[in-house]
């Protein structure tokens, strides 16, 4: 019996870990994940287990390479970004990867920005907002002030998904998908590095960055593959749509955080932008896509469990719940000005609401006031033909339906696609692997309408 060719992609996120083998169709064909329990910095703070991730991603890969079933053509991976792993002159971490949750010191942060031109105009010529360890440049930047003697023994410092691709075939370079998301790295109006990169010394401690769709030839154990160099989550989640579609879109890809990416937007960040979490990624074809980040999943997550507490549910009732037009009809409608840094319902009394299903529509309906106030900031609706939406909320019929509402004039679609961020780091190497086209109908549509039942 014949092997059945596929590609493997690492897909590495905070929380889960997963190996993924695609056939040519783009079809799962077999899937491994698992959860590492974080282990703690030298400050106490949580972060990741370098050592288990190593000893997954490894012993995975030779597991695949080495069945009977599968014949691995190729391997690529996708990874969280805002992080950076250091590597020693032994080829070996020397030191924790930094979580970028951990609160960065403000008198270092402030010392930053005053030596380099300020918050503001920082800020727009990086195409980040002021983040702390969010921007991952700033990791680097702590780390020459606060620790030189680590600093001088650094000899790489990779971005997450390259670190794989090395621990995969020694592959030793930067992708500018990684470099080019709020890491306070790139200058978007010079398209290169920022003039603080190289004269802080960091530049040396950076690989060279090479095409985000360029393979290699390697050989493990005797099996011989084609691999890719890593790209970061959110940039590879794009990419099947961008190989779907050509007319203008938007994409609301929704999990923790609900970011609007809208890759036919390539006008500057305004000062006003920047204060409200919008930014730049670099695509994999280093072109420009803006963006608008809300923490919204978190929020929702929160919010659920007080209605499950008040109205003593359980939370697994408020996945499914159906859109009620009678209960939207009745909704409170604020007058007030919309806030991105704090959802009105978490002020809201429960004791006002006559259910949990009344108090959910209520919870999604203001969410969802922040999400267009947040979506708007990058996506003219003259401009647009669609919006995408994909992750958690395109499964929720609330959220749809009042998507569609809130932009009448643009087609709103729930996206369906299996393991966005995986497969988009398969499809961007197609052609080093895969001789079939690739199909029209990897992405499966839902459409809401903006009209009202009667």
């Amino acid at each position: 019996m014949d092997k059945q060719e596929v590609i493997a992609v690492f897909d590495i996120g905070k929380t889960n870990k997963k190996l993924f083998l695609f056939n040519q169709q783009y079809r799962i064909v077999y899937e491994k994940t698992v959860v590492i329990p974080e282990t703690k910095d030298e400050d106490g703070f949580p972060c990741e287990n370098l050592q288990e991730l190593h000893s997954f991603i490894c012993d995975s890969f030779y597991e695949v390479l080495a069945s009977e079933d599968f014949d691995v053509k190729t391997v690529n991976c996708s990874a969280y970004g805002a992080s950076f792993v250091y590597v020693g002159q032994e080829g070996k971490p020397v030191a924790p990867l930094y979580n970028y949750l951990k609160p960065y010191p403000e008198n270092l942060l402030s010392h930053f920005y005053q030596t380099y031109g300020g918050e503001e105009g920082f800020s727009s010529q990086t195409a980040s907002p002021v983040l702390g360890n969010l921007n991952s440049g700033m990791q680097l930047y702590r780390i020459k002030h606060e620790k030189p003697e680590l600093f001088r023994e650094i000899q790489y410092a990779f971005h997450l998904p390259q670190y794989i691709s090395y621990l995969l075939c020694n592959s030793r370079c930067s992708d500018i998908t990684s470099v080019g998301c709020h890491t306070n790295l790139w200058d978007f109006q010079k398209n290169s590095y920022h003039d603080w990169v190289s004269r802080e010394g960091v530049l040396n401690k950076l690989l060279p960055i090479v095409p985000s769709d360029k393979t290699s030839s390697h050989s493990v154990r005797e099996h011989s593959f084609m691999a890719g160099i890593g790209l970061h989550d959110s940039s590879a989640a794009l990419i099947p749509y961008l190989f779907s579609f050509h007319e203008p879109f938007a994409l609301i890809s929704t999990g923790t955080w609900c970011i609007s990416l809208n890759p036919f937007n390539h006008s500057p960040l305004t000062h006003q932008e920047l204060k409200n979490d919008c930014l730049c990624y670099l695509q994999y074809n280093a072109k420009p896509v803006k963006a608008a980040r809300l923490f919204s999943g978190y929020i929702h997550e929160e919010q659920v469990r007080r209605i499950a507490d008040h109205f003593l549910t359980p939370t697994e009732k408020y996945h499914h719940i159906p859109f009620d037009q009678e209960i939207e009809t009745r909704l409170e409608k604020s007058d007030k000005p919309v806030s991105l840094k704090k959802c009105e319902f978490e002020d809201r009394s429960l004791s006002t609401f006559a259910s949990g299903e009344e108090a959910y529509h209520q919870l999604i309906s203001d969410l969802i006031a922040q999400q267009v106030r947040s979506t708007s900031l990058v996506v003219n609706a003259r401009n647009l033909k669609n919006i995408f939406v994909d992750g958690g909320f395109s499964k929720n019929e609330i959220y749809m339906n009042l998507l569609a509402r809130a932009f009448p004039q643009i087609e709103v679609f729930a996206a369906s696609i299996p393991q966005a961020s995986a497969l988009g780091s398969a499809l961007v190497i197609h052609d080093s692997w895969n001789s079939h086209p690739i199909e029209a109908n990897i992405i499966e549509l839902k459409t809401y309408s903006a009209r009202i039942s009667p």
